[in-house]
């Protein structure tokens, strides 16, 4: 299977160092430091359009107090772009489900074919309440199960009536269904999150963790899955950091790195701590707020979890090496890579035309929309990926 690969737009703000905020941070808990590029619509399509003329699929649009709303910053931005998909990340809790199946109707018939969803339940009860919102995590996974099963039944064209726990919904029905049906992204590893993702997911996806914990969720769920009777495809999301040569990348990491003020992660970590989220937790678990060890597979980094929420780990190296990481997680079966750098415009170009070309190279990966994989192409090939060809 070919590999997918989408960017990320930073709908917070951007900037040549790490910005704070991220899930279960509030945003400017760690400020940047300096260079801050305000998130309006100008940069976001710059970024955009970017994605797009490097031959990435989609952009993952996050959600959350910390940053704008996905649904109207992406709708603006499909506008501006031709054919980027957008990976609109949003919470079944702050909407109705029929509201939600015709909300992606309507994106759907504006910009066909380039809606993907990303379901995310919720793991902070704070943020939740913030919202209105004021179950519990456990409750929430349970009202995201009803919450999928109500709109993908509207999505096959169904009038639905029926009473959950935490839904109610009476002769719910659509005018119009949606062209294609967009798939649903999920991720959680907690246990209850990993029975939604078996019964509702088409991709379910993993903050980048080292390749044996990777491993494992895939097995896990992939188990979960069959006990269904269904099939699900795998994602990772990653921050990286490529450049021409090893050294030059890791000077970078040392440069962002040193951006973190001691007062910023010991704020960061204190409230992450608190978290209520699993993956967090793991996450957390990679570094345990130290500034040492930050290395903790060949080429993956933790150091961006220390001043940020949530996905917390970079790929970080020469470009054939990142090539050859991504590959390692792809024999393991992830098929679909969420990436993101500082700052995001300029590091999808270092990646896009550094490391999908490699890929290319590989018959890994074919640029979106048939544009060129750009220059590199021909670029040698890392021992160990062109060994498994």
């Amino acid at each position: 299977m070919n590999l997918t690969f989408h960017w990320f737009l930073p709908t917070y703000g951007d900037s040549r160092h790490v910005i704070g905020g991220g899930h279960g941070v509030s945003a400017g808990t760690a400020g940047a430091a300096g260079g801050a590029r305000p998130a309006d619509l100008g940069y976001l399509t710059q970024i955009a359009r970017a994605a797009e003329q490097l031959g990435f699929e989609g952009a993952l649009t996050p959600t959350g107090a910390w940053c704008e709303d996905a649904w109207l910053t992406t709708a603006m931005l499909s506008r501006e772009t031709e054919r980027l998909k957008f990976l609109v990340a949003f919470r079944p809790g702050f909407v109705s489900p029929t509201l939600a199946a015709q909300m992606a109707v309507t994106f759907q018939r504006h910009a066909p074919g380039r809606l993907l969803l990303n379901v995310v339940t919720g793991g902070e009860s704070h943020e939740q309440r913030a919202y209105g919102d004021f179950l519990g995590k456990d409750a929430r996974y349970e009202r995201t199960g009803e919450f999928l099963g109500i709109v993908r039944a509207l999505w096959r064209g169904e009038t639905v009536t029926g009473r959950g726990r935490h839904l109610h919904v009476e002769e719910a029905r659509l005018g119009r269904l949606p062209d294609p049906v967009p798939p649903i992204y999920f991720g959680g590893s907690s246990a209850p999150a990993g029975e939604v993702a078996a019964r509702h997911s088409d991709v379910y996806l993993t903050w980048g963790e080292p390749p044996a914990q990777v491993a494992e969720k895939i097995a896990w769920v992939r188990a979960l899955a069959a006990r269904e009777g269904r099939t699900v495809r795998f994602g990772i999301r990653l921050h990286v950091i490529a450049r021409d040569t090893a050294d030059q990348a890791w000077a970078e990491a040392a440069r962002l790195l040193d951006g973190f003020s001691a007062e910023a992660v010991t704020a960061v970590q204190a409230g992450l701590a608190r978290s209520e989220s699993e993956g967090q937790r793991r996450m957390l678990a990679l570094h345990g707020g130290s500034r040492d060890g930050l290395e903790i597979a060949p080429n993956l980094w933790a150091g961006i979890g220390l001043v940020r929420g949530g996905a917390g780990t970079a790929l970080v190296g020469g470009h054939a090496e990142v090539a050859e990481r991504i590959v390692e997680y792809h024999r393991l079966g992830v098929d679909e890579f969420i990436m993101s750098g500082h700052p995001h415009l300029e590091e999808a170009y270092w990646f896009g035309e550094g490391v999908l070309p490699r890929l290319a190279a590989l018959g890994l990966w074919t640029p979106s929309g048939g544009g060129p994989p750009g220059d590199g192409a021909d670029a040698e090939v890392p021992f160990a990926a062109r060994a498994h060809r």
